[in-house]
């Protein structure tokens, strides 16, 4: 037996510009425990709704974090139209989803290219993040934003998207989807790729029960955890709706269910511009919660069950906005997929829960 050290990984991540912090137990080059260090640069951004009345709070929370911007606000606007007791008009709910579902592809895009990027497959990380550049394209005709977005109000959608643009949108997934397959391929079928991610960063089944794992994270270990299922807004709509899965539970496993989510997306969205009804979009509400009325709801983020909590005070400021994000609920699942890892899988390991430290640290 050798002796073991504490090696610090972090704060900064070899290819994530955020401050993730690490404390890795190791003895020679295997890693035996795995130690997060939270609160690095906390933002206290829940405290705003002292501050903040219900309606501005909707541009603080889809700054928790870049990438999943519209879906915080989706999210957030969900909980107080449900605080209210408001209902939003259907067309509304399905223009929320089918942006959510670009920004799923958007994120998983993104987080390709950074998974090639950090095993040395320059040039695949170059395109896939061409192709999220189409996407980004989209939220600009439509929204008028390419990250943060402002689309959503409380009470419906800020503006309407035509028909025909939305049938734009899908002959532009069309056309992303045939390069997008190539992309998959090289992912999938490299020699070089599955070296670097087949059995690496073992989580199984039971940990994932265990330890509350969501999203791809543990999709890609068999854990069938999808909100998406419970049908809310547009999604109880959907014809049929089945999570993406795997049983490998290793690195390969979870780029393999986020590869096939993006396809699964591109589905979704089509199915709801070719069901879309014209009923308008809504307004923005115009009432007040009451004091003690409580509201909870769910989302699923691109990186898993994204839940949101919201609590009135008889006036347009919120008493209470909590969210628990889900790179926060998988940091437990991270430590036990890196014990018995060697030191080099470490940044891999990482990258396949798909961290965002800004929503963790909000």
């Amino acid at each position: 037996m050798g002796k073991s050290t504490v090696i610090p990984f972090g704060p900064q991540h070899p290819v994530l510009p955020e401050p993730l912090h690490l404390d890795l137990v190791v003895e020679d080059e295997k890693v035996l425990e795995a130690i997060p260090q939270i609160g690095f640069i906390h933002r206290g951004l829940e405290k705003l709704v002292e501050t903040r009345d219900y309606h501005q709070m909707i541009y603080v929370a889809e700054r928790i974090c870049g990438i999943c911007s519209f879906g915080h606000s989706y999210g957030y606007a969900q909980t107080v139209e449900g605080l209210l007791g408001i209902e939003i008009p259907r067309r509304a709910e399905y223009l929320r989803v089918i942006l959510h579902e670009l920004s799923r592809i958007h994120s998983h895009l993104l987080w390709l290219g950074l998974a090639a990027d950090a095993f040395g497959f320059e040039s695949l990380f170059m395109h896939c993040w061409r192709l999220r550049e189409r996407i980004l394209d989209i939220f600009q005709s439509t929204t008028g934003g390419r990250v943060i977005m402002s689309a959503v109000i409380v009470g419906g959608v800020l503006r309407d998207i035509e028909d025909t643009e939305l049938q734009s949108i899908c002959d532009t997934l069309d056309s992303l989807t045939r390069e997008y397959d190539q992309i998959v391929a090289t992912f999938l079928k490299d020699a070089s790729v599955k070296n670097r991610l087949v059995g690496v960063g073992l989580l199984t089944k039971q940990d994932c029960i265990d330890l509350s794992v969501v999203g791809p994270f543990g999709r890609a270990s068999g854990y069938s955890n999808d909100v998406r299922c419970l049908g809310l807004g547009a999604y109880g709509d959907l014809d049929a709706f089945e999570p993406i899965c795997d049983t490998q539970g290793d690195c390969y496993a979870r780029v393999k269910v986020r590869c096939a989510e993006v396809n699964q997306s591109v589905d979704i969205i089509k199915e709801l511009v070719g069901k879309i009804p014209h009923d308008g979009i809504g307004q923005k509400s115009k009432l007040t919660p009451q004091d003690g009325a409580q509201f909870s709801s769910l989302v699923e983020q691109p990186r898993g069950e994204c839940y949101y909590y919201a609590l009135g005070n008889g006036t347009k400021n919120l008493e209470r906005m909590r969210m628990r994000t889900p790179t926060s609920q998988n940091l437990a699942g991270l430590c036990k997929a890196l014990e018995g890892c060697d030191l080099a899988d470490v940044p891999n390991i990482i990258l396949t829960i798909d961290p965002c430290i800004s929503c963790t640290e909000r």
